[in-house]
């Protein structure tokens, strides 16, 4: 088996959501035999039987499995690379859809270069079509090649979704790599780890990925379970960092990653939720990021992916924890007050 595609899917019945996904997979003109494993995470719709369609309409095609409980998308994609049996393995969202030539491209073009990981970049829509939408960039032209300590710095600061990407299954094998489970937010866990371990990287600069963007998108619902998910995630990255003996030679991008994905991500996420925010969670976020990286303010990448604002608070919230907490709830009730009243003109 060349390559297998691996689909974590919860609920997404509803919109013909699953159905677009799964349509581009089964048009794929890939050189090659293919597999599509297809793991259901407990939906509580007709997730299952969209895919049991599937796998009766193209027999042989899917491969479709169930988790024993909901174990999040993490959970799933483990269960699909226990299960796969290709050369390569994909990994796709089961709201998102990609072009008719992304395996084609991405296999393709790591078996020309001898690449164990090859990606591109992606286009953002709201609508099923393959119509491009906003382009999402990553400067990751000075990583391609054969990896080495100057590359992979540059793939680190420049970290892209793991969706758009296919991998050889030996990289992943050989080197135990895995995404946490029951967490929101796995790849901001496991991106990093897996990067550490890549030979040799390829990157084709065209969006042949579509990231669908709907109101249930993580990116878009803000919850405490989420922002507490987010920590974990952060805190996932930097043991394995640690356990892998990784840390001290990649400090300054591991504090980077650190302080944006578990620090100012969640801070700013959690500060802008309309009810049940805590003053603890702030404390604790500010106690671990100092306890872990107390000179994060001095990495040369801090503020790379914060505007003005951003800086301004984090500076406050190192001074004072309630003079930042009170005054950031301050700003945003006013900011909506005016936004209400400007809605009624």
């Amino acid at each position: 088996m060349k390559l297998s595609i691996i689909v974590p899917v919860y609920n997404m019945a509803g919109d013909g959501k699953l159905n677009f996904c799964l349509d581009s997979l089964v048009a794929q003109d890939f050189d090659g035999d293919y597999e599509i494993i297809c793991v259901d995470d407990c939906s509580t719709d007709d997730s299952m039987r969209v895919l049991r369609e599937y796998e009766e309409k193209y027999p042989g095609l899917f491969v479709i499995a169930k988790n024993d409980r909901n174990r999040h998308q993490g959970g799933a994609r483990n269960k699909g690379i226990e299960l796969a049996s290709g050369e390569w393995i994909g990994f796709i969202d089961s709201d998102d859809w990609i072009s008719r030539d992304y395996y084609r491209r991405l296999v393709g073009l790591g078996e020309e270069k001898n690449a164990d990981v090859v990606g591109c970049c992606y286009s953002m829509v709201s609508a099923h079509t393959f119509d491009i939408g906003q382009i999402s960039r990553n400067d990751l032209a000075g990583a391609c090649g054969e990896m080495d300590h100057d590359r992979r710095r540059v793939f680190l600061e420049n970290m892209s979704s793991m969706v758009t990407k296919v991998y050889r299954a030996s990289l992943i094998k050989d080197n135990n790599l895995t995404f946490p489970e029951d967490i929101f937010y796995e790849d901001n866990a496991a991106g990093p780890i897996w990067a550490m371990h890549y030979r040799h990287f390829e990157y084709i600069d065209e969006p042949l990925y579509y990231y669908y963007q709907h109101d249930t998108s993580t990116v878009h619902t803000i919850t405490e379970r989420r922002c507490l998910d987010r920590m974990t995630a952060g805190e996932f990255m930097l043991s394995e960092m640690k356990k892998r003996g990784f840390l001290e030679e990649y400090h300054d991008e591991i504090e980077s990653n650190f302080t944006t994905v578990y620090f100012v991500n969640t801070l700013f996420s959690y500060m802008r939720m309309k009810k049940g925010r805590r003053l603890t969670v702030v404390s604790e976020l500010k106690r671990r990021m100092l306890e872990e990286f107390p000179d994060f303010r001095k990495n040369r990448s801090y503020g790379k992916y914060m505007d003005e604002e951003q800086i301004r608070y984090v500076d406050l919230l190192m001074k004072s924890t309630i003079c930042f907490y009170v005054k950031y709830i301050l700003l945003w009730m006013y900011r909506d007050v005016r936004s209400a009243e400007q809605n009624k003109k």
